[in-house]
């Protein structure tokens, strides 16, 4: 089986202590690519450096994420629009992009600003998108039936909303990216998935973070996906190699890899 992780932050300094034997187990457990979506210009040439030691496994993203945009949100844009103009094909997807108001909402409105430019980037250079949005699914789908572009695609991801919100989301074309959540017990995921097609689903581990049970505590790695896979064959009662060939596949022409 050939599994793609489409989110997973493996330049954190969390995998410091072994981050090229963490990439080297995700490949022996099957997980061949793994989609890195950026933070902010501060792990910028950390991304790269792993990604330059591991071409065939690891595949950049660029983009400010919601928690990062601060005082100097303009700065960071224009570092992610400067990347793109000086070599567009280096990056698979625009990400890790969107809205957090669970955090801290001091800079709601910027946070919705740069989600915006992003998605006008997005558009502009017809890459994929990887959305997050805590406490602000509604307001990013608004932002995004604005824009009414058909180009714009991607994943919702680490999606932890409701039935009717998964329904918005593929209704507009995009994919709903389903993590280690959806092995906790009464986190409402399981409901999702089992009226979701896997034609509409990618897996991702969000590592560090969000670890999948048996794993919960501990750091999440890339490994953990067919574990993910597993859960997900349970709920749509289909074999883990038919979550494995269908989300693979719509990982691999969504980032055209």
């Amino acid at each position: 089986m050939n599994f793609v992780d489409t989110h997973t932050h493996l330049y954190a300094e969390e995998f410091n202590p072994d981050r090229d034997a963490v990439v080297r187990n995700a490949v022996e457990q099957g997980v061949s690519r793994m989609m890195l979506p950026a933070i902010d210009i501060s792990y910028h040439r950390r991304m790269m450096d792993l990604v330059e030691r591991h071409p065939e496994n690891c595949f950049p993203m660029i983009g400010l994420h919601p928690t990062s945009v601060k005082d100097n949100y303009r700065e960071e844009l224009d570092f992610v629009k400067s990347k793109l103009a000086e070599g567009k094909e280096t990056y698979y997807g625009i990400g890790e992009i969107g809205i957090d108001l669970y955090w801290d909402k001091t800079h709601a409105k910027e946070q919705e600003e740069a989600f915006a430019f992003q998605l006008d980037l997005a558009i502009q250079y017809n890459l994929p998108v990887a959305i997050h949005t805590r406490n602000s699914f509604d307001i990013a789908i608004g932002i995004i039936r604005q824009k009414n572009d058909p180009r714009l695609k991607g994943i919702f991801h680490c999606f932890g909303g409701s039935v009717e919100q998964a329904r918005h989301a593929i209704e507009l074309g995009f994919l709903l990216g389903i993590g280690g959540i959806i092995t906790y017990k009464n986190s409402g995921l399981q409901k999702v998935v089992e009226v979701t097609g896997l034609e509409h689903l990618v897996l991702e581990t969000d590592s560090p973070w969000l670890p999948p049970v048996p794993h919960r505590g501990e750091r999440n790695e890339s490994a953990y996906i067919p574990r993910i896979a597993q859960k997900v064959a349970e709920i749509r009662n289909v074999t883990i190699q038919d979550v494995a060939e269908i989300t693979t596949g719509n990982a691999q022409r969504l980032f055209s890899l």
